[in-house]
């Protein structure tokens, strides 16, 4: 299966089958844990650990449909607000599932890697997924990428710091700046920019994900919650996608 990213036009080309082409590029905004678990009566850690399983779900249901690129909204930079007890059972599956699915991940030709501000985590988290960026890192079948620790307006202020101390210092003419040029210094550097946007548990809004990255972004928002996540919700999704007319800024008629 090729990964290389794909122009406008592949990204909703038809197949043999007359369908539409998958996404290259699919984004998630997971939502619903806590929900899930209130509406059970269960403690909010229990949310999160149904909503692991759910990860899994969605990345066995990514490669048979064929989509190239997935990138998940697992923690994000406001998440360390929440109470210290629902942020240590966080970051504590977090190392679980890095510990655990690494070699899985690895087998399967699955290549992860991590955006955001991960030294927030501490050393023996970023060990963690430093060491599981490593193990995978020649996956090929599907580049999952779990944001964490992430928040789009900080991503682009980083990226305005580094142009402005590259300009300061020379090494930059700022004349010669462009979107492409600004995209290179984004935590996403090397990725193509997401064509479908999920967000579960019936919100509708972005939360501060993927701001730069979302301009021609295709949305679907979707009312189940997170933890009952599942190949069919995502066949769903993908469905909406392929009746989507993207045009990319240009007129048509």
């Amino acid at each position: 299966m090729s990964l290389a990213p794909r122009d406008a036009a592949a990204a909703t080309a038809p197949t043999r089958s007359g369908q539409s082409a998958p996404p290259a590029h699919v984004a998630i905004i997971m939502d619903g844990n806590r929900r899930w678990a209130e509406a059970r009566g269960l403690p909010i850690p229990l949310g999160h650990k149904a909503g692991a399983e759910a990860v899994r779900r969605t990345i066995e249901a990514c490669v048979e449909q064929g989509v190239g690129w997935l990138t998940l909204f697992a923690f994000s930079s406001e998440n360390w607000l929440r109470p210290a007890e629902e942020v240590r059972a966080l970051t504590g599956l977090l190392r679980l599932y890095l510990r655990s699915e690494v070699a899985t991940l690895a087998k399967e030709g699955i290549r992860l890697r991590v955006i955001g501000d991960r030294s927030r985590f501490g050393d023996e988290t970023m060990r963690e997924i430093a060491r599981a960026e490593s193990v995978t890192a020649h996956g090929t079948r599907l580049n999952l990428t779990v944001a964490l620790s992430y928040g789009g307006r900080a991503e682009i202020v980083a990226a305005a710091r580094a142009i402005a101390e590259a300009a300061r210092d020379g090494r930059l003419d700022p004349a010669s700046l462009d979107e492409a040029g600004f995209g290179r210094r984004l935590f996403t550097a090397d990725m193509p920019d997401p064509d479908l946007i999920i967000r579960t548990s019936g919100e509708q809004r972005l939360s501060n994900f993927l701001l730069w990255q979302a301009a021609y972004a295709e949305f679907v928002f979707q009312e189940v919650l997170w933890p009952d996540y599942d190949a069919e919700a995502l066949a769903d999704a993908l469905r909406e996608f392929g009746r989507r007319e993207r045009r990319y800024g240009a007129r048509t008629g």
